[in-house]
């Protein structure tokens, strides 16, 4: 009985190290280069252009780590779920931006504060008139939504538990089943909403309703599976100091601007 008893003693002791051990090689990792992802479809706070991830989002974080010192890379993920499995499994250090909500902090560390806000509406085909007033207007009727995106303020748990809603991997696919009268309505991002029917010149067969749905705020993240993470509180610093300072108010303004200028000229 006591070689047992010592075996099983030894065996807890060896559990012990190990997993100290593991916890220090995680500590000790080195952030040589930081990893930047994000939306590939959502201007102006984040898409990608053909060539690299660009927007609001991206050149806020960008400025903060050239400001800290801090090397970075930005990598095109493709369609955002993808982008939220890096960050899960290490691949991403950092996501700019998305929305925070308690499933998102079981992997990621947002930053504060936040850069900005990201309105979300809801559209619909202008040749089938839709009243929206408030959230329970859509009850009852078929959506559509992004893979992925969450939109803050409640409106996710009330999406759950009231609406019926189909999943796409591109906002893309969704305006193409509006089109067609495969869902009812659509609930996306103002901005990124207008951009995609301003390129593609339908914005006159679309209707943007307001109230928006949410105006949540949206925030940079750390994977929690990341080393970078460590910089987490010097990177909230610097968010906080380019806030007072206005250069986040006049990176979203140069974004946004950029975005109502293609409209007028569609």
């Amino acid at each position: 009985m006591n070689d047992v008893h010592n075996i099983a003693k030894l065996g807890r002791h060896l559990l012990l190290w190990f997993g100290a051990a593991s916890c220090s090689l995680v500590h000790a990792a080195e952030c040589s280069k930081l990893i930047i992802s994000g939306g590939s479809d959502y201007p102006p706070l984040h898409w990608y252009d053909g060539s690299q991830l660009t927007g609001a989002s991206i050149e806020v974080a960008t400025t903060a780590l050239k400001a800290l010192k801090i090397p970075y890379e930005l990598r095109y993920m493709g369609p955002f779920y993808r982008v939220l499995e890096g960050a899960k499994n290490g691949e991403v250090d950092m996501i700019a931006t998305l929305k925070d909500s308690p499933e998102r902090r079981e992997f990621l560390s947002f930053a504060t504060p936040s850069p900005f806000t990201s309105p979300i509406a809801v559209f619909t085909l202008r040749s089938r008139p839709f009243t929206y007033r408030e959230w329970n207007d859509l009850i009852g009727k078929k959506g559509g939504i992004t893979l992925g995106y969450q939109f803050g303020e409640g409106f996710d748990d009330f999406l759950k538990k009231q609406l019926k809603v189909e999943t796409e991997k591109k906002t893309s696919v969704n305006f193409l089943k509006l089109e067609r009268g495969t869902i009812d309505y659509l609930i996306t991002g103002y901005y990124n909403g207008l951009a995609y029917l301003a390129e593609n010149k339908q914005t006159d067969h679309f209707t943007v309703h307001t109230p928006y749905v949410t105006d949540a705020k949206n925030y940079i993240a750390l994977s929690r599976n990341s080393p970078c993470i460590k910089y987490l509180k010097s990177i909230n610093q610097q968010l906080e100091s380019m806030q007072n300072n206005g250069a986040t108010k006049a990176i979203l303004e140069k974004y946004t601007g950029m975005l109502l200028n293609k409209n007028k000229s569609m």
